[in-house]
């Protein structure tokens, strides 16, 4: 029979779930590095600099 806490919670499924819980946030944390490591920021930056240029010129 499992542990019941004073609360009548079930301590070892709680465990389980706690235990499945961070391992799926250590993947999100890998696949952020991951794609983080892709990403060329300063290439990003002129595109969006060139962006609100293009923006500016439709605007007038």
């Amino acid at each position: 029979m499992a542990k019941k806490t004073k609360a009548g919670t079930d301590a070892q499924q709680v465990k389980q779930q706690n235990q499945a819980s961070a391992g799926k946030s250590q993947q999100a944390g890998q696949f952020q590095a991951e794609f983080g490591s892709e990403t060329n920021a300063q290439q990003v930056r002129q595109q969006n600099q060139m962006s609100q240029q293009k923006k500016g010129k439709n605007q007038q």
